[in-house]
């Protein structure tokens, strides 16, 4: 992706979807523990090239096994930077922008507390994750408001897009109604 540049306080990697970023802080730490910037808006930009204003932050606790997603919004889109404080993930991305060369592609990342990686997702991808540990908290900025009237949820075990969850075989994810009721590749709309 045009834009990413060596940084002396950000390592900056490219996915399979090249503007799904995984980010990854420097930790600075001795015996008595570690310090880093989890986020901060000019070294953010220096490294990717983007200067994105976030105007929400979000906070969600969950247990193993639970799989919240796959969400996106169609107006008041989101961009959104996500980390996990807490235990460990498998996030997700759907590239939902029919004029991308990964239009209909996802890539997923395992973030956690212990790889203090972080995940950028621009808007026009559907975004969700799987809890992998006995809990995990889970933290991200928005670059929109939540809109709930917009809001649209793909189906996570939808066979045209075929995401590999690591989940043993025959085990189904916990899921709350909303995303139980996720639509088909097919039916949702796409930008």
């Amino acid at each position: 992706m045009p834009g990413l540049k060596q940084h002396p306080k950000i390592s900056v990697t490219s996915t399979a979807i090249t503007d799904v970023l995984i980010i990854e802080p420097k930790l600075f730490g001795d015996e008595r523990g570690w310090f880093t910037e989890s986020f901060n808006a000019q070294d953010f930009a220096e490294a990717t090239g983007l200067n994105i204003n976030f105007v929400q932050d979000n906070h969600s606790f969950s247990r193993q096994s639970i799989l919240r997603g796959m969400h996106y919004q169609l107006e008041k889109t989101q961009g959104k930077l996500v980390r996990v404080t807490s235990g460990s993930v498998y996030d997700v991305a759907v590239d939902l922008r029919k004029n991308s060369s990964t239009f209909g592609k996802w890539v997923g990342v395992e973030l956690s507390a212990e790889n203090h990686k972080q995940l950028w997702i621009p808007a026009g991808l559907a975004h969700g994750f799987l809890v992998m540990s006995p809990t995990a908290e889970f933290l991200y900025k928005t670059t929109d408001y939540y809109h709930p009237q917009s809001e649209v949820c793909l189906a996570w075990d939808d066979p045209s897009v075929a995401i590999q969850w690591p989940l043993s075989s025959g085990v189904k994810p916990n899921l709350n109604a909303k995303d139980s009721a996720g639509l088909s590749w097919e039916q949702i709309p796409k930008f």
